[in-house]
């Protein structure tokens, strides 16, 4: 499966996730895989790829750009309610998809899908509420403008919802959530978790 044949911020920062993937990585998991464009990418990282979305026509566009992939499956269901068996994955990571959910509980879903030692990466939305937020959102504007005039910028089609939890908010809770989180902030309006497993 190629890239994405659109550009926008969500698979700008795909490298970031495809970057954490760790060596050698055997089954991974997309949270939220909307059109399936990430789980493809895994696909050359990973010896097998799962994406799960709850959205049937996310899923069913998954599906036929993947066409008979041998190591790419995908399920439409909620993750929060679906029984991954704990410990059964070397990656699981999530595009843009956590400010759907209830973030505590599917970060920790997550972490729990992870074996000992696994990675786990997420970008995320967050939202402005102080005059530092909008300053440093505001940072980005011009990157972004240049981007737009060199890339064809689309989407996916997946609903969009505008995030409730701030950026220290998600990063007071990650941390709270997984001690030893990396989080960062990045120009082009999204954040990154990445965070390693104990193996023991």
């Amino acid at each position: 499966m190629a890239r994405a044949a659109y550009w926008n911020h969500n698979v700008h920062y795909q490298s970031v996730i495809l970057g954490a993937v760790p060596p050698g990585c055997g089954p991974a998991l997309d949270v939220g895989c909307g059109d399936g464009v990430l789980a493809g990418r895994l696909a050359g990282r990973c010896a097998h790829v799962t994406g799960i979305d709850r959205d049937r026509r996310m899923i069913a566009l998954a599906r036929a750009q993947a066409g008979d992939h041998a190591r790419v499956r995908f399920i439409e269901a909620d993750f929060l309610a679906h029984d991954f068996p704990p410990a059964s994955f070397d990656f699981v990571c999530a595009n843009t998809s956590l400010h759907h959910m209830d973030f505590a509980v599917a970060l920790t879903a997550m972490a729990r899908a992870l074996r000992p030692g696994g990675g786990l990466a997420v970008v995320g939305l967050a939202a402005d509420r102080s005059f530092g937020d909008y300053l440093a959102s505001a940072s980005g504007i011009p990157l972004n403008l240049v981007y737009r005039a060199l890339y064809r910028e689309g989407n996916s089609g997946a609903p969009i919802k505008d995030p409730e939890m701030t950026w220290t908010e998600v990063r007071t809770a990650a941390r709270g959530l997984l001690p030893g989180v990396r989080y960062r902030r990045h120009l082009l309006w999204r954040y990154s978790l990445l965070w390693r497993k104990s193996p023991q």
